[in-house]
């Protein structure tokens, strides 16, 4: 009698096990089969997705050859126009503003005595203002016969490398009627970016009022020697590498006042036109000094005490 029970009890645990089995295997298949149908699903809306997405990949790929051939010279940056060179010979600002009262800088070749820096009260107060607003106003060429040159605008323009800015200059006519404005951009330091700086200012769309007063970049060069040997076509292209090399040498090496000046001119502006274009290119370059603040007399600088006689001065 027992062994019969026992019987029964295998016979009904192994129907339960296979019941159970039967159940979880039927579990698994209907899984498989919905797994199967999203994989088509998803396969046949790839397959119908594809040609548009081909479609905005290509025209992608053609405005990215348009991006580049626009700023080919710029390195695709998108701010080429203010962008400047970094690891280079720059000036400081607090070794600028010493030389402006004549005391000698602490970096050499911040200053030079062949080159005047040394400001009077002016020319101070054109300087400050000039900080504040992101661009100078002199009166005509700001020249100043005692110094025999324009002392303003070398300060100015070794501020501007020190900070690394675009150099604007308004120069003021007689009547009013004739200012110029001129933006200089060999304190970025970078002659690569130049030409296409020029035809980014002469189509920027808030540029395009002052478009009939636009004259195109002109470069300042030092004089050199004019005289000029026949070489071969060998030597020529070895000399234009060289060259090349050299005046990357220079804008890394050389102090400001060494190297030529790279301009954009506006010519014959209305004063208030003129006025209205300065602000549009100071903010654009970025040339306005936060810190910019009332210039504080160094101690014991003197008024009119130049090195002529016996003082600070430089220039």
């Amino acid at each position: 009698m027992e062994l019969i029970s026992f019987i029964t009890i295998i016979m009904f645990s192994s129907l339960i096990v296979s019941s159970a089995f039967s159940c979880r295997s039927n579990i698994v298949r209907c899984q498989l089969q919905r797994i199967r149908h999203n994989l088509e699903l998803q396969s046949s809306k790839s397959s119908s997705s594809s040609s548009p997405e081909e479609v905005t990949k290509e025209q992608q790929n053609e405005q990215d050859e348009v991006l580049l051939d626009n700023n080919k010279s710029s390195n695709d940056d998108p701010y080429f126009w203010k962008t400047a060179r970094d690891k280079c010979w720059r000036p400081v600002v607090s070794d600028v503003e010493r030389i402006s009262y004549g005391k000698p800088a602490k970096k050499k070749r911040t200053g030079s005595r062949g080159v005047p820096h040394r400001l009077n009260q002016e020319e101070r107060f054109l300087y400050d203002q000039g900080r504040k607003k992101g661009f100078l106003e002199v009166a005509g060429s700001s020249w100043r016969s005692q110094r025999r040159e324009a002392p303003i605008l070398n300060t100015y323009r070794s501020l501007c490398d020190a900070r690394g800015k675009a150099y604007i200059v308004l120069h003021k006519g007689n009547t009013g009627e004739s200012d110029d404005v001129v933006v200089d951009l060999s304190p970025l330091r970078m002659p690569s970016n130049f030409a296409s700086t020029q035809s980014y200012l002469r189509s920027y769309e808030t540029l395009l009022p002052y478009v009939d007063y636009f004259s195109g970049l002109f470069d300042e060069e030092e004089d050199g020697n004019d005289s000029i040997d026949e070489v071969s076509d060998d030597e020529a292209s070895n000399e234009v590498v060289n060259d090349d090399d050299e005046e990357d040498d220079d804008w890394d090496t050389r102090p400001i006042y060494q190297l030529p000046q790279y301009c954009t001119r506006w010519q014959n502006l209305p004063r208030s036109m003129a006025k209205t274009l300065g602000k549009e290119l100071s903010i654009l370059f970025d040339a306005k000094d936060p810190k910019a603040s009332k210039s504080l007399k160094p101690k014991g600088v003197k008024a009119g005490k130049g090195r002529r006689s016996g003082g600070y001065g430089i220039g």
